[in-house]
């Protein structure tokens, strides 16, 4: 091992064809780990049928890949900082092609349970080292803009991917090919990355807070579960009692971070101001990016009638305009004041919902363009912000860095799913009459049920009205990002100018 001058250095800052040869490779990671969130779509029916789980077990399957890999996403980055980026990486992509494996050939709800478990933990370890590789490898401004833009795209377009993976595997193999997917790219991460990435590691990491590990998983679970069970089945005391007990952990998971030298996240990650507003735009475009969700995919099924299958294909049509958002986004970065072009961003995003605010029943193409101007806003927040906060984190500490941008993304999903899913529901509760059966005055799915031709238009009438709404809260809620981002983004340095800040390279080795 060897400090200082890395391989890129010696030829100046620029990253050549064997650096964006080995980001391509990087992408593979992301996209799988992306993937593995809607994966199971189309599956589960077909797993019910061969492993008939229980009620609780089922939500356990779809649910616990994502709490594991919130869980750990902190652990994981102050791991990699330490042990070396690429060694954690190949750690990650072996668990998760042994996991995808044990998942695919699962026998039992709860072989299939643990794996999926496992699938997260893997998950944790892939998405830090990948986004900490890249600030590490693209040490120019520009290019690193170009990579987190491509980055984020690629991180969008990998949700929407799986689930239309997934189903067109389960029309021809059996529904553990859908986690067979995984392995073929990560046995080629694994020959690959050895050849094509270098190591990068903290020269002077400390000990392992090993105590920090329970705190920050203690924090972090149990508000994830908390909202996400109130998205579901609403607030009550329970989930409020649960969400508490996180925010008490966090409390002493915070003040045990201020008080060592050698904490899980170091004090230095905050010394520029970039680094929290990145961290606190970003969970806020996530909030935007999941909430929308909770009533687009159900406005495909249950008010056009569509089945899930070619619900899942539409919904592909946005992710046409994501791709080329970010990049473009980062590209007009370069040429003008980066806090406007993030202004910008929570304004088209605004701007989306307003389109969606528009759609009645039968909507098809006005979704779409509003999904799409959404999701582009989204997204060109989200490369933007990112690259902020990495830019002005300490190379040594980008693992970490990248781990709390990826830890506040799933914050503000869950709390969008929550907060916009409530208005929704509220609406829709109102609006369908008190005669109606209690299934059907919950959700559209409900009223669908019945078959009673009447109450599913007039549940489909009131499922529009409530997406409205939601819609309207969403647009308020990003043109007050959009006021937040050019208050807390003025008068910030551009990345170029952070570097005097954190002028120490990790340590490298080949």
């Amino acid at each position: 091992m060897t400090n200082a001058t890395s391989t890129t250095a010696e030829r100046g800052d620029l990253a050549g064809r064997r650096e964006w040869t080995a980001f391509v490779v990087l992408l593979l990671p992301l996209l799988l780990v992306s993937m593995d969130i809607s994966v199971l779509f189309f599956a589960i029916p077909s797993i019910d049928r061969d492993l008939a789980p229980s009620a609780t077990q089922q939500l356990w399957i779809f649910d616990v890949y994502a709490f594991a890999l919130a869980g750990l996403l902190i652990t994981m980055g102050s791991l990699g900082d330490r042990i070396g980026r690429r060694k954690l990486l190949l750690l990650g992509a072996f668990a998760f092609s042994a996991a995808s494996v044990a998942a695919a050939y699962a026998d039992s709800p709860e072989m299939l349970i643990g794996a999926r478990a496992l699938l997260g933990v893997g998950g944790a370890t892939l998405m830090p080292s990948t986004m900490g590789l890249v600030r590490n490898m693209f040490r120019d401004e520009r290019q690193r803009g170009r990579a987190v833009g491509i980055w984020s795209g690629a991180m969008a377009g990998g949700i929407a991917l799986g689930s239309v993976l997934s189903g067109v595997m389960l029309e021809h193999f059996w529904w553990g090919s859908v986690f067979l997917i995984n392995v073929p790219a990560m046995v080629l991460l694994l020959v690959l990355v050895p050849v094509l990435v270098p190591e990068f590691k903290d020269p002077n990491p400390g000990r392992f807070d090993f105590l920090s590990v329970p705190l920050s998983m203690g924090a972090v679970l149990p508000v994830v579960y908390g909202v996400k069970e109130s998205a579901a089945h609403g607030l009550d005391a329970k989930n409020a009692l649960i969400i508490a007990a996180g925010l008490v952990v966090g409390l002493f998971f915070v003040r045990r971070q201020r008080g060592r030298a050698d904490a899980m996240i170091g004090r230095e990650l905050f010394r520029h101001r970039g680094f929290a507003a990145g961290i606190g735009l970003n969970a806020l475009a996530a909030f935007a990016m999941m909430g929308s969700s909770f009533f687009t995919t159900q406005y495909l099924q249950s008010v056009l009638g569509m089945s899930t299958m070619e619900a899942a294909l539409w919904s592909l049509a946005p992710s046409l305009a994501v791709g080329a958002a970010a990049p473009t986004a980062t590209a007009i970065a370069q040429r003008t004041d980066r806090a406007r072009v993030i202004c910008a961003g929570f304004v088209i995003a605004a701007a989306g919902f307003a389109i969606l605010a528009l759609a009645g029943t039968d909507s098809l193409w006005l979704l779409l363009g509003g999904c799409a101007v959404m999701s582009s806003g989204i997204v060109t927040v989200m490369a933007l912000v990112s690259d902020l906060a990495l830019s002005t984190a300490p190379p040594e500490k980008a693992s970490s860095a990248a781990s709390l941008l990826e830890t506040g993304q799933e914050f503000g999903g869950a709390m969008g799913m929550a907060l916009l899913g409530a208005v929704a529901t509220a609406i829709y509760t109102a609006d369908m009459p008190g005669s109606a059966p209690e299934a059907a005055r919950k959700t559209l799915a409900g009223a669908v049920a019945t078959g009673d031709g009447s109450l599913i238009a007039v549940g489909r009438e009131a499922f529009v009205h409530s997406m409205q709404y939601a819609s309207v809260t969403g647009a308020a809620l990003l043109l007050a990002g959009a006021v937040l981002a050019a208050v807390l983004l003025r008068r910030i340095p551009g990345a170029a100018d952070t570097r005097t800040a954190a002028p120490t390279e990790p340590a490298l080795t080949s």
